[in-house]
């Protein structure tokens, strides 16, 4: 919104200045910006389930090593830019890591752009989600922090312009996403508890 309203007043000011026609690109820019921040409400879906934490395209399902299972969702400049917490619980951790700016949907994204991970941990089960930046996306923004409880698909932050997703799921978790779907912040369902008990999800590579 801020964003908008700072377009709106260059807009009126160069108008002043110069006259209507060198406002057009001001303008459309301010409108793009009030369309970019959109924060539409979600239903929640409810039940041992967690829920997408962007809106986007799921660009991998991968296993990171014999117990952990990641989903990677990547989100365009068009897409909901408003992230949600997964699960509901308790944020125990918040940890920042400085890295590149690469393309979002290259799968080298997931370690080495800048990215904020998020640890909730609730009903017996921890997951970790990424706020990954992008070539476009240069601001990451979270609103919580350690200790702060959080419901299944409270907002928790966004990424500005362009950016990614992961999550990091463990054994208890069934994985119900594949590469190519489209999925919606809170509302989507990316996994789902296996009764408590350990077992495999399936995965597929993008």
């Amino acid at each position: 919104m801020l964003y908008a309203a700072g377009l709106a007043v260059a807009a009126a000011v160069v108008w002043w200045l110069a006259g209507p026609w060198f406002t057009a690109p001001l303008w459309l820019a301010a409108a793009f910006c009030l369309y970019f921040f959109r924060d539409p409400e979600r239903s929640v879906p409810p039940g041992p389930v967690a829920v997408a934490p962007a809106d986007g395209k799921v660009v991998a399902v991968k296993a990171e090593n014999a117990t952990v299972n990641r989903v990677s969702i990547f989100l365009n400049i068009f897409d909901v830019h408003v992230n949600r917490s997964p699960i509901a619980g308790t944020i125990c951790k918040v940890e920042y890591q400085k890295g590149r700016f690469l393309v979002a949907s290259r799968e080298e994204a997931s370690s080495r752009n800048e990215q904020n991970s998020i640890t909730v941990e609730g009903d017996g089960t921890c997951i970790i989600f990424k706020q990954i930046a992008g070539l476009i996306a240069r601001r990451i923004v979270c609103n919580k922090q350690p200790g702060d409880r959080v419901q299944k698909g409270e907002r928790i932050g966004l990424i500005k312009f362009g950016s990614r997703v992961d999550v990091l799921f463990g054994p208890e978790w069934g994985i119900s996403v594949r590469p190519g779907m489209r999925v919606a912040a809170g509302s989507s369902v990316i996994a789902r508890r296996l009764d408590g008990a350990a077992g495999e999800s399936e995965i597929y590579d993008a």
